[in-house]
């Protein structure tokens, strides 16, 4: 199955989901993008950056670094932070790192209506598909 494809159908299990995304941090860049609505180019050029901020800021890194040395353990390049969830006023953004890649990250964000306890499952659930696709 093709990339396109595997987000399509992944955007299309996570309920009430306006957005799909696919972020490769390291880079900063957008490699896939699914929406139901045209957004401003500004917002979707931002999305990237601000996902690489919040998985691989410089205060998320000394986080992580200061939690591995407190525990005493090596920087073997785990990552504490998996997932991230935004509320805003009208959408629920939900951030999944990469299993295989940590690297990559999946992007879903949906109405706030939607159950965030379902869109959290089902986007889980849509990550390894993802992955193999990509």
């Amino acid at each position: 199955m093709s990339f396109e494809n595997a987000l399509n159908q992944a955007a299309s299990t996570v309920p009430e989901c306006v957005a799909a995304g696919y972020v490769d941090i390291s880079s900063g860049m957008l490699l896939a993008l699914k929406t139901v609505d045209s957004h401003p180019q500004q917002v979707i050029d931002l999305l990237a950056a601000a996902t690489a901020d919040m998985f691989a800021g410089p205060n998320v890194s000394m986080i992580e670094r200061l939690f591995k040395k407190a525990r005493g353990l090596q920087d073997d390049g785990f990552h504490y932070f998996q997932e991230v969830i935004v509320n805003s006023e009208n959408l629920i953004h939900v951030f999944l790192r990469g299993k295989i890649n940590p690297d990559y990250v999946v992007v879903f964000v949906c109405r706030k209506t939607a159950n965030l306890g379902m869109a959290l499952t089902k986007a889980r659930l849509a990550l390894p598909a993802l992955e193999a696709a990509f």
